[in-house]
Parts: structure tokens; C-alpha cells; sequence
């Protein structure tokens, strides 16, 4: 078995924590978005791909939704004192793994290589990889003037008004595998924001080349239950770009990636519109507050994936 899913951070590494539960070691593979990525109290910070190695490993924070469990914070109170940025938390658990990530780097290692090692230590037992290992960094032009995204989303709470979003240094990345030699059974786009999450990895003109002329079905998981986001400033975006905040949004926003999108039971009535697009739709229980429903909800992706296969 051999199932390639596209993620972002927390609702993302949900659905990945998920997957891996189902599925045997070794058979899925999880691209992750890098164009949050940024260097940090001289530490590179990858919040993503840290997002969904804490969740594949087990060791998430469930409250927070981001970060590890039973984390402690003396280095955070400790930069205070010392007039360090605030701004952008790292407990002391996580500040572990950056550093690890930067000797790595240092040594002469690839994102790619670096990921691998820490998700071992972690005993992560199915493959996690950067949408690149060249750096794509996700800029936003809102009505406070052009913004890196750390900047928008954490510093500001993601308050301005978006009116584009762009992807630096997309055109040049390449891939951190070999698409041709790549061919996955299924292909999942897992229930992150599109326009941060899963854009940056479109974003790059291999990946966006490879899904369109992939030979395996694509289904995505709606990050838009009832009317709005779980989560993160999706459903604000959706609005601010003059969208309905729906899942036929998501579905129309992703247009002829996709083969098939599994929707909430919540928004039902939605599935003939979305059936209009030339779309496989189903709806289900998408919401993961536990184990078992995430379990269960890869389990219902899996299924609704074969069906997209005849």
C-alpha cells in the first residue's frame, strides 16, 4: 500500500495522525507545506512539518493544538528577562527539536535527511517530507502592507485584511523526491487551510504539473465545517477574498485536482452543488477530537478513495 497525502499544520496533522494510526508502517507518505518557515532566535522553525511529526508521534498538545505535550516554558520566561522577542512561543520541549534541526542543517544535511532523522528519534514509522528542501516563503498583501507570514498569523493574530497571498522562491523549488518514479495508490489533501497550507505546495510548478497528469485518484478533506473554520483564519480569508465560507468553496477552489472531496455531515445539503462540478462527494463525521476520530475519519477517506479508483 502506498497512500501520499498534502498537509498543513494542526488540522492537517490531524487527519495524518490518522492515517498513520490505519495503516500499516512504511505505506503513507506526508508532504508538508515549508512556506511557514522561518528563522527564529537564530533557530530555523519549521511549524508544520513540526506539527505533523508531534502528531504522528503521539506526543502533540491537545489543548494548544500545536506544540508537544506536558511542555514546560523556563527558556520563554528566561528570553523575557532577557529582552528577548516574545512574540513567537517555543517551549522547552520544542526548542529541543530546533536545535537538533539546526545542527543538523549545519552539518551539511538537507531538510529532506533532517526530517527523517528527527521523525526516528520520534519513532515515526511513515515517511514525512518537506514540500522542498529549497526555501518558499509565504508573503501576504493585506491592508497592513505586505507581511511575512509569521508576522500575519502569529504576531498579529492574522488581523489585517488579505487581499493576495504570494510564494516566493516557488518558481525554482523543485520536489524533494522523484515525481516520475512517484505513483501513490491515493492521494489526499488533508483538512488544511488552502490558500497557506496547501497553496504553497501547488505553488511549486513540479508539484502542480505532477497532479494534474497523476495517475491516481485525489480526494480532499474540507477544512470548512458548518460555515466556518475549526480552526486557524481559513473561513476569514474564504470572505475577505469574496467567497462563500462552505465547502464548495474548498471544492471550486481546488477545481480539476480533484477527483472526489469528503465533506462534513454538517453541510449535506451541499453535496448536489458540489456533484455539479463533476465532483465524487461524500459527507461524514470530519470533526477529530480524539484518536478514534481520526481513526475513523482516515478509515472513511481510505474507503471513499477506492471507490474513486473504478
Amino acid at each position: 500500500m502506498n497512500i501520499a497525502a498534502l498537509s498543513g499544520g494542526v488540522g492537517g496533522a490531524k487527519l495524518a495522525r490518522g492515517l498513520a494510526l490505519v495503516l500499516p508502517d512504511g505505506a503513507l507518505t506526508v508532504v508538508c507545506n515549508t512556506g511557514d518557515d522561518f528563522e527564529h532566535l537564530g533557530l530555523p522553525i519549521s511549524p508544520d512539518l513540526d506539527s505533523v511529526l508531534y502528531a504522528m508521534a503521539g506526543v502533540s498538545d491537545e489543548q494548544r493544538g500545536w506544540g508537544r505535550s506536558n511542555e514546560t516554558w523556563s527558556f520563554m520566561e528566561a528570553a523575557r528577562q532577557l529582552g528577548l522577542p516574545d512574540w513567537f512561543n517555543l517551549g522547552d520541549k520544542d526548542l529541543a527539536l530546533h536545535i537538533a534541526r539546526r545542527q543538523l542543517l549545519a552539518s551539511g544535511s538537507n531538510l529532506t535527511d533532517v526530517t527523517a532523522q528527527l521523525a526516528s528519534h520520534l519513532r515515526v514509522r511513515q515517511r514525512l517530507l518537506p514540500m522542498s528542501n529549497a526555501a518558499v516563503r509565504t508573503r501576504l498583501d493585506t491592508d497592513a502592507g505586505l507581511l511575512d507570514f509569521q508576522d500575519y498569523f502569529v504576531r498579529r493574530r492574522a488581523e489585517p485584511r488579505v487581499k493576495a497571498v504570494h510564494f516566493e522562491g516557488a518558481s525554482t523549488a523543485a520536489p524533494p523526491l522523484s515525481l516520475g518514479e512517484w505513483q501513490p495508490q491515493l492521494l489526499i489533501i488533508c483538512p488544511s487551510n488552502p490558500f497557506l497550507s496547501i497553496d504553497p505546495i501547488l505553488s511549486i510548478p513540479s508539484w502542480r504539473d505532477w497532479l494534474r497528469h497523476r495517475r491516481c485518484p485525489c480526494v480532499a478533506v474540507s477544512p470548512i465545517v458548518g460555515g466556518r473554520a475549526l480552526k486557524g483564519c481559513a473561513g476569514k480569508m474564504l470572505r475577505e477574498f469574496g467567497l462563500d465560507c462552505n465547502a464548495l468553496s474548498i471544492a471550486r477552489h481546488y477545481g480539476d485536482v480533484l477527483d472526489g472531496i469528503v465533506i462534513d455531515e454538517l453541510d449535506r445539503a451541499l453535496l448536489p452543488d458540489i456533484r455539479a462540478l463533476n465532483l465524487r462527494a461524500m459527507a461524514t463525521q470530519t470533526i477529530m477530537n480524539s484518536d478514534a476520530d481520526r481513526a475513523s475519519l482516515a478509515r472513511a477517506v481510505l474507503t471513499f478513495g477506492e471507490t474513486l479508483r473504478t
